[in-house]
């Protein structure tokens, strides 16, 4: 199998195209891939026209001239006329320029002769090599140039409309995943929406459900239905795709630095404002130890979850307890934002956030807190000088045309039924909580999280992304590819780092992203997804997976928290939802790989339905939940319809 990575490709001598030669990293710290893309070898005799046509102005994966595109002659690099990029079947396109006096040349692609008898020195041409272009590595090869140069620039791969069948993927592995959600909505599941890409196709997108599924006390009510458009709540999801996506820009175009300190980006306040709070659980330390540490504080710190704050404080609640993360205390370890939501708000959010004393040690400990984005979020800001949003969208989702990713979608031209309902009562727990400013209606349309909206006008780092699954897949595609089109977003060096293990205690986390590692994220990736496999999860129950030894991107959104909560549950955190099959997410990625399988049997499938109805009825007998209402015993009723559809006789027609 080749390896899944836009990094440059060097060949043998006698095959530049169909070779391999061993792995290495010359001093400009170009990557040599070990392997080519041999599992798709074209049709030698596929004719590729070129046609006259202007180079235009873009940001490509590669732009090189031959005959020494590496840009010297090194006897410990004997090959100069071929280089790798990454493509798709199926798609792409090159640019090629002649020099003044260029006389004949002999131009391949993936070994395949693209007849360039026609080209014209000092003009420049087009190839649609999308009949030659393979999955992975492929290879551009310009032979026997005996003067000027042929400059040669190639875009990245973009998404484009494909099928399972042509991804390999066994449509029975989709049949199941439809059977599985249609049942548990008709058991009293809210909706979801799923989209699939699979070598740069978007080969599967499907909706169940309605955008309300309950009304604001909980009774069944039917909303608009859910389409490919409709937008969900991303929640944490947010994080990935707002401040690791511009972090990991910006370093790729060496705008920051990881080690910087927040001091210095923020101000000297973001220290010298933290005032004494002794954290529950955590050894006091003095007030001037706690201000050292936040003055040493990083952006690398905070994208490891390690920078010593809290896990989620909630600044907007009058009687919320820091010290004791306690809704309900009186005493005075408040810090107070306030209810208004607005710039005002934000302002006021990054003083609190500058009081805010840490509970450790950067660095010592690991403890996943939406505090070190929003911090992230207004470090981006102060760099940019924009506004996140709008930094967001001018780099990725303008230039990638995605029209279906936004946030506050209720000031962006969306209306309430273009976005998925969540919780009924507000943010009141199903009218458990209580304090000043909350809001106590169905939340539609706005961002569900609490500090997002109260304390960040709905535009944080932390949350507030709102998407549609197409869109949020095509955007997750980027970190398999480095760019999409004409615009490079992530060297790959850069999604290297971000992606890798942040340290041998940690494999499954990276710097931000979610890793599966050996077997630690299941419940989310599934257990048969590769271990190099990431992405990241949402409150509001959704899931992205990028899986580059596969090139498969599975994001599945759901609004699991828009159900009622179990009654007399203390803890406030247990929605009817979170008791379904989809509600566990990973079961989709886990059911696609294994379609991935060659030869399925065509049983696989009755069989697999059958055991996830067994184990949701050991998990009823471990639990002894025998109440017919419970929505674990409506999660179990649900599989057992599906299970049944596998038995029932085919029709004849």
């Amino acid at each position: 199998m080749f390896k899944k990575f836009p990094a440059v490709l060097i060949t043998s001598f006698l095959a530049c195209a169909l070779s391999a030669c061993s792995a290495t990293i010359d001093d400009k710290g170009i990557k040599f891939d070990a392997q080519t893309a041999t599992e798709e070898k074209q049709d030698p005799d596929v004719d590729v026209a070129i046609d006259e046509a202007e180079i235009p102005d873009g940001q490509w994966q590669l732009d090189v001239s031959f005959p020494d595109w590496r840009g010297d002659i090194s006897s410990a690099y004997p090959i100069n006329n071929c280089v790798g990029f990454y493509g798709y079947s199926g798609q792409g396109r090159i640019y090629f320029e002649c020099d003044d006096d260029v006389a004949d040349f002999d131009l391949f692609v993936n070994g395949t002769k693209i007849d360039a008898s026609s080209a014209e020195a000092g003009k420049s041409y087009a190839a649609d090599i999308s009949a030659v272009a393979v999955n992975g590595m492929n290879t551009i090869q310009v032979s026997g140039l005996e003067k000027g140069n042929v400059r040669v620039c190639i875009p990245y791969p973009v998404v484009i409309s494909g099928t399972p069948d042509e991804a390999g993927i066994d449509a029975g592995a989709f049949e199941l995943i439809d059977r599985i959600i249609s049942a548990d909505i008709e058991n009293g599941f809210s909706s979801a929406q799923l989209a699939v890409i699979k070598d740069g196709k978007l080969v599967y997108e499907n909706s169940w459900g309605n955008v309300r599924t309950y009304d604001e006390k909980g009774v069944a009510a039917e909303g608009a239905p859910v389409t490919d458009a409709t937008l969900y709540d991303l929640a944490s999801n947010t994080k990935m795709y707002s401040v690791n996506y511009a972090l990991q820009y910006m370093l790729t175009k060496k705008e920051i630095d990881l080690n910087s300190r927040i001091v210095d980006i923020m101000g000297s306040s973001f220290a010298d404002d933290t005032i004494g709070i002794d954290y529950e659980g955590y050894e006091a330390v003095s007030l001037d130890t706690n201000k050292k540490w936040k003055e040493e504080l990083t952006i690398r710190d905070l994208l490891r979850h390690q920078g010593g704050f809290p896990p989620g404080p909630h600044y907007y609640n009058d009687r919320y307890d820091h010290a004791t993360q306690d809704y309900d205390s009186d005493n005075g370890n408040v810090i107070y934002v306030g209810t208004a939501g607005d710039e005002e708000s934000r302002e006021e959010t990054w003083d609190a956030l500058c009081k805010t004393p840490l509970m450790y040690e950067p660095g010592t400990q690991t403890i996943y807190s939406d505090v070190d984005y929003m911090i992230l979020c207004y470090c981006i800001e102060k760099i940019t000088g924009k506004g996140l949003d709008e930094y967001l969208s001018e780099v990725f989702f303008k230039p990638m045309e995605l029209d279906h990713i936004t946030y506050n979608p209720l000031q962006n031209g969306f209306t309430a039924d273009d976005c998925a309902a969540t919780e009924l009562m507000g943010n009141t727990r199903d009218g458990r909580l209580h304090y000043s400013g909350i809001r106590e209606n169905l939340i539609q349309g706005e961002v569900h999280d609490t500090n997002a909206y109260y304390c960040m006008a709905g535009i944080s780092g932390h949350a507030g992304l709102f998407s549609n699954a197409t869109d949020l897949a095509k955007l997750a595609s980027v970190m398999l590819t480095g760019g999409y089109g004409d615009k490079m977003y992530f060297s790959r060096d850069v999604i290297d780092l971000f992606t890798a293990p942040k340290g041998e205690a940690y494999p499954n986390f990276g710097l931000g992203w979610w890793r599966e590692a050996g077997h630690r994220r299941d419940w989310y990736f599934g257990s048969v997804t590769d271990s190099n496999a990431f992405g990241h999860q949402g409150f509001t129950g959704t899931l992205t997976v990028i899986d580059p030894d596969n090139d498969l991107v599975v994001v599945l959104l759901t609004n699991k928290i828009h159900t009622p909560m179990i009654e007399n549950d203390e803890t406030l955190s247990k929605w009817n939802g979170n008791f379904y099959t989809t509600s566990s997410l990973g079961f989709a990625t886990q059911i696609i790989k294994m379609g991935m399988t060659e030869n399925v049997d065509e049983n696989v499938w009755a069989d697999l339905a059958s055991d996830m109805a067994a184990d949701k009825k050991r998990q009823l007998d471990k639990d002894g939940i025998t109440d017919e209402d419970h929505p674990a015993m409506k999660a179990y009723k649900a599989l057992v319809s599906v299970e049944e559809q596998y038995r029932e006789p085919a029709t004849e027609e």
